[in-house]
């Protein structure tokens, strides 16, 4: 499927979703953050930040916050999608438009903006150890061909090839 071409092609897209979609769209647009597609979805950025993204799965409709990790969420409505991996981004999903309360998603979205003034931010780490499986490093000794290939990739690149071969079932 080709990624949209702006925010009202995604809706369309959505169907199933479109007046949860419309109705977060148009909350998040309420306060003056600029609208944009990154990475076939909407994302909603205040000084060329990140704030907040919008999506559409399958079970849920959702806003993610980029440095959601920051938030106080006194309404416990955040999920860290990937325990071990995400270390900063927080979703909340919603299943029907009954459960989106405009006033709280704006409160949460006003704290997301205030901390990005504030600077807060969590990078992602940049230094992580390269760690070869056996079964890769076997791999790359026997094949000079792959071996060579795989000495041009960049370091996240090489990280994420024996990171994919590490989790993967035995």
């Amino acid at each position: 499927m080709p990624a949209p071409k702006n925010v009202e092609d995604f809706i369309q897209k959505k169907k199933e979703w479109k007046k949860e979609l419309e109705l977060l769209r148009s909350i998040i647009l309420s306060l003056k953050l600029d609208e944009t597609i990154k990475w076939g979805f909407p994302v909603y950025c205040y000084e060329g930040k990140n704030i907040v993204g919008l999506g559409a799965f399958k079970s849920y409709v959702g806003i993610w916050f980029f440095q959601g990790v920051f938030l106080k969420d006194k309404a416990q409505v955040l999920v860290n999608a990937q325990e071990e991996k995400t270390k900063a981004l927080r979703q909340w999903r919603f299943q029907s438009i009954n459960e989106i309360d405009e006033k709280l998603v704006k409160q949460y979205v006003k704290e997301a903006i205030d901390n990005q003034k504030s600077g807060k931010e969590l990078k992602p780490s940049r230094n992580k150890k390269l760690v070869i499986p056996k079964e890769l490093q076997n791999a790359l000794k026997k094949e000079k061909e792959l071996n060579a290939q795989f000495q041009e990739l960049s370091q996240a690149c090489k990280r994420e090839y024996a990171e994919y071969i590490l989790e993967a079932k035995k």
